[in-house]
Protein backbone atom coordinates (compact mmCIF):
# COMPACT_ATOMS: atom_id res chain seq x y z
CA UNK A 1 0.00 0.00 0.00
CA UNK A 2 1.71 3.38 -0.87
CA UNK A 3 1.86 5.94 2.59
CA UNK A 4 -0.75 8.48 2.65
CA UNK A 5 2.61 11.39 2.57
CA UNK A 6 3.33 9.79 -0.90
CA UNK A 7 -0.03 10.25 -2.62
CA UNK A 8 -0.15 14.12 -1.21
CA UNK A 9 2.98 14.71 -2.65
CA UNK A 10 1.62 13.40 -6.21
CA UNK A 11 -1.40 15.18 -5.84
CA UNK A 12 1.18 18.55 -5.11
CA UNK A 13 3.39 18.30 -7.86
CA UNK A 14 1.57 19.44 -10.52
CA UNK A 15 0.90 22.57 -8.30
CA UNK A 16 4.95 22.60 -8.07
CA UNK A 17 5.25 22.20 -11.75
CA UNK A 18 2.69 25.32 -12.44
CA UNK A 19 4.45 27.88 -10.36
CA UNK A 20 7.83 27.18 -12.29
CA UNK A 21 8.15 29.36 -15.51
CA UNK A 22 9.72 27.66 -18.39
CA UNK A 23 13.42 28.65 -19.11
CA UNK A 24 14.27 29.99 -15.60
CA UNK A 25 17.10 27.86 -15.13
CA UNK A 26 19.55 30.35 -13.48
CA UNK A 27 23.36 28.78 -14.17
CA UNK A 28 22.37 26.15 -16.08
CA UNK A 29 24.71 25.74 -19.30
CA UNK A 30 23.56 23.79 -22.51
CA UNK A 31 24.50 20.07 -23.08
CA UNK A 32 26.08 19.28 -26.03
CA UNK A 33 25.30 16.48 -28.19
CA UNK A 34 28.74 13.92 -27.13
CA UNK A 35 27.83 14.57 -23.62
CA UNK A 36 24.69 13.55 -23.70
CA UNK A 37 25.45 10.62 -26.22
CA UNK A 38 28.20 9.68 -23.83
CA UNK A 39 25.62 9.69 -20.56
CA UNK A 40 23.23 7.19 -22.19
CA UNK A 41 25.54 5.26 -23.28
CA UNK A 42 27.46 5.13 -20.16
CA UNK A 43 23.88 4.50 -18.00
CA UNK A 44 23.13 1.51 -20.39
CA UNK A 45 26.49 0.46 -19.73
CA UNK A 46 26.23 0.17 -15.50
CA UNK A 47 22.68 -1.04 -16.07
CA UNK A 48 24.22 -3.70 -17.96
CA UNK A 49 26.65 -4.71 -15.47
CA UNK A 50 23.99 -4.52 -13.02
CA UNK A 51 21.73 -7.35 -14.69
CA UNK A 52 24.64 -9.35 -15.41
CA UNK A 53 26.34 -9.25 -11.63
CA UNK A 54 22.28 -10.32 -10.22
CA UNK A 55 22.21 -13.00 -13.30
CA UNK A 56 25.76 -14.13 -11.83
CA UNK A 57 24.65 -13.83 -7.96
CA UNK A 58 21.70 -15.54 -8.62
CA UNK A 59 22.66 -18.50 -11.01
CA UNK A 60 25.26 -19.39 -7.86
CA UNK A 61 22.89 -19.99 -5.52
CA UNK A 62 20.96 -23.06 -7.50
CA UNK A 63 23.85 -25.32 -7.68
CA UNK A 64 23.65 -28.30 -5.66
CA UNK A 65 26.22 -28.53 -3.10
CA UNK A 66 27.54 -32.08 -1.67
CA UNK A 67 25.64 -31.69 1.41
CA UNK A 68 22.24 -32.13 -0.23
CA UNK A 69 22.63 -36.41 -0.34
CA UNK A 70 22.60 -36.12 3.81
CA UNK A 71 19.38 -36.94 5.44
CA UNK A 72 18.67 -34.31 8.05
CA UNK A 73 16.31 -35.12 11.40
CA UNK A 74 13.72 -32.18 11.44
CA UNK A 75 13.94 -31.19 7.95
CA UNK A 76 11.07 -32.20 6.07
CA UNK A 77 11.81 -32.35 2.23
CA UNK A 78 15.23 -33.07 2.86
CA UNK A 79 15.23 -37.44 2.68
Amino acid sequence: MIPPGNILLLLLLPVATAQVTPGSCSGCGPLSVPLLAGLVVADAVVSLLIVVMVFVCASSRDRATQEDGKVYINMPGRG
